[in-house]
């Protein structure tokens, strides 16, 4: 099952690359649709993983299976995708596992590259079944603009207090030409219900400038 079905790629036939290339495109959709669930994504992003396998396996076996030649010809499809458009770390795996597929079936290994589909896909379920990596739900950035005569180590403290359960202060700047101080926090909120409380508490503190309150990037959803 885990042999290769080429003894060589200089006598490929038609009837091989046909099976090689419907086991990459069969495999490439696969993890697309895996990609998919959960996940945001663009139509030409998805497309891409479904043709990714196809495009590196037929580079495999022009390179008569020579790997080497054929990992950095791949590689440099990709390099033109990562400079062209900013990818999260999910898009990334998910490009690595799609060039990964393309190998095995170039290099003949069907069964590998079906076990590799299987143990990648399935591990991406589990993870996002389990919500693996996730962070608290109630985790926050703030970010409080204050006059400069305010103390602000000291001035919202209660209110922290009151409202979270873990308040620490990343950075100050001045704005406004040095008549402010802008200060930004990351915060997890004992109740998220009461956001609307948290913040006009601190509005009252500030003196009614501007807050902003937002999620931070590791509880929204990226791969």
């Amino acid at each position: 099952m885990l042999e290769s079905i080429l003894s060589s790629s200089a006598d490929l036939t038609a009837a091989q690359y046909l099976l090689l290339t419907g086991a990459s495109l069969v495999l490439g959709l696969i993890s697309a649709l895996v990609y998919m669930y959960r996940n945001s994504y663009t139509k030409g992003f998805v497309l891409s993983l479904v043709l990714l396998p196809v495009v590196v396996q037929t580079v495999i076996l022009l390179v008569s299976g020579n790997l080497g030649a054929g990992v950095a010809v791949a590689g440099t499809f990709s390099l033109v995708r990562f400079r062209s458009v900013p990818g999260g770390a999910r898009e990334i795996a998910a490009i690595f596992a799609a060039m990964a597929i393309g190998l095995a079936t170039g290099m003949g290994y069907i069964g590998v590259a079906l076990l590799l589909t299987a143990a990648v896909s399935g591990a991406s379920l589990l993870m996002i079944k389990l919500r693996f990596g996730d962070q608290d739900v109630n985790n926050r950035r703030l970010r409080i603009t204050m006059p400069e005569d305010l103390d602000y180590n000291e001035v919202f403290d209660d209110v922290f207090a009151e409202f979270t359960t873990r308040a620490e202060l990343k950075k100050v700047r001045t704005t406004n030409l040095g008549s402010m101080f802008e200060l930004q926090y990351e915060v997890t909120l004992r109740d998220a219900a009461q956001e609307k409380r948290f913040i006009d508490e601190l509005r009252v503190r500030n003196g009614n400038l501007n807050i902003l309150l937002s999620r931070t990037p590791g509880n929204s959803e990226e791969l």
